[in-house]
């Protein structure tokens, strides 16, 4: 076993490497080219599609409980610790990468999710069925692509959208209130269980609620404490943009980081929060109520602003006004620290509790990730089974120890980027024309 265990780590290692991350990000800034950086002129109007209903479009959910579907599976622990990651080993310029990352990434989500919609099938008694496997299948005619990425999708689902995301609630919760695994694993368990069983339209319903309900509170708590030390945004952001191009000597507890690291770990967390280019927020956009696959790709697009620019820039200045970003914190207690500086233990409650909330809704967001691609591998009559092990693996996950299960997941996630990104560069024209279609329209 724990051969298999380096083997899988390094596996995982060589997956996550420069190249693939110069390819998600290459791909990025191909896409944003031939749209004509479209994420920057076009976000007004998207943010306005999030609230537009379509009555007569075809779909289960509406456009905004599609978004907050894709959103409930990003914005995740990631945004909490994997900001202080970055931070760690990369410095504060690594924020300025993941920005970048952000904002190119636009157009992949955007991109990812015309296609979706485009080349989505109708199921036989679950409504539309979407997502990489099917425009591979359909739209490029390579449906072993489609099969291999619907085979990494559920298995990464398990393990980075169950298992460990329960994980981390159950040991926030045993460490900061003392309350048993076992405990928090029956409970996420039946909670998990009341939502995923009536599928998509109750995942979205709740999601709808739970979403932007955790997204504002976090904010809101955060741009508190930053108008509480304005004085220090400002060097905060000196420190952000002069250290993206510099590198930022050892000092106190902090080891020092080149440009090279900043870039790294910017773009790595970047990619992690966002997921732009995985492929696994498109499989949510396909089930939208729409006649137009620009319009809910916009709609999909301010997922990654949200996720990234907005939610990831909070965690982000607020452990660069703080001194323990230099002290040698650790970046699972960075974003605690940080937060309990200005606000006392309220402080330090907002990040359990956004660490509890962040997590359940990743597990609710991949469950639906995980069925699409279950019933593209075993057919739609296997969706119930998939649903019992999916709620199953919550409890497993709260009360084991996951170091494999985390290298395994983070692994079978690498690998579902490589198909999508071969769909996403040979189907570029079709990305192209819908676009130029859809905004000829509105002229």
């Amino acid at each position: 076993m724990e051969m298999i265990e380096k083997w899988v780590a390094t596996l995982s290692g060589i997956v996550w490497g420069a190249p693939m991350l110069v390819l998600l990000v290459g791909t990025g800034i191909y896409l944003t080219i031939i749209l004509k950086g479209m994420q920057f002129w076009a976000l007004p109007h998207a943010i306005k599609l999030i609230f537009h209903k379509e009555p007569d479009g075809e779909g289960e959910i509406s456009h905004f409980a599609a978004l907050m579907t894709a959103l409930a599976a990003t914005v995740g622990i990631g945004n909490i610790v994997g900001v202080a990651t970055a931070i760690t080993l990369g410095g504060p310029g690594a924020v300025f990468w993941m920005w970048m990352t952000g904002l190119v990434g636009m157009a992949t989500k955007y991109s990812e999710a015309v296609l979706a919609v485009k080349y989505r099938q109708k199921g036989h008694h679950h409504g539309f069925k979407g997502g990489p496997m099917y425009y591979l299948t359909y739209g490029l005619n390579m449906p072993k692509l489609g099969m291999a990425f619907a085979i990494f999708t559920a298995i990464a689902a398990f393990g980075i959208g169950n298992m460990t995301q329960a994980n981390a609630v159950a040991q926030i919760l045993s460490s900061e209130m003392a309350i048993p695994t076992w405990v928090t694993g029956i409970v996420l368990l039946t909670l998990t269980a009341v939502v995923i069983l009536g599928g998509i339209k109750s995942i979205g319903n709740f999601t709808s609620f739970l979403v932007p309900f955790m997204i504002l509170a976090y904010v809101s708590v955060s741009l508190v404490i930053l108008a509480m030390n304005f004085d220090k945004l400002g060097g905060a952001f000196e420190l952000i943009f002069y250290h993206a191009f510099n590198p930022i000597a050892a000092g106190g507890g902090f080891v020092g980081a080149t440009m090279a690291a900043a870039i790294r770990y910017g773009v790595a967390r970047g990619v992690f929060s966002n997921e732009s280019g995985l492929g696994s927020a498109p499989i949510a956009a396909a089930a939208a109520k729409t006649n137009d696959p620009v319009r809910q790709a916009l709609v999909s697009m301010t997922q990654t602003f949200i996720d990234t620019l907005v939610v990831c820039t909070m965690t982000a200045l607020i452990i660069l006004i703080s001194p323990f970003w230099q002290q040698g914190v650790s970046p699972s207690a960075l974003t605690m620290q940080s937060f309990q500086l200005y606000l006392g233990s309220f402080g330090g409650m907002v990040v359990v509790v956004s660490t509890v909330l962040f997590a359940y809704s990743t597990i609710l967001g991949w469950s639906y990730y995980g069925e699409k691609a279950f019933e593209y591998i075993f057919g739609e009559r296997f969706i119930r089974l998939y649903r019992v092990l999916f709620i199953a693996g919550v409890m497993v996950g709260s009360m084991l120890k996951l170091e494999f299960v985390w290298n395994f997941s983070d692994l079978t996630n690498g690998l579902m980027a490589i198909p999508n990104l071969i769909a996403l560069l040979l189907l570029s024209r079709v990305i192209s024309s819908e676009s130029k279609r859809y905004f000829e329209t509105l002229k």
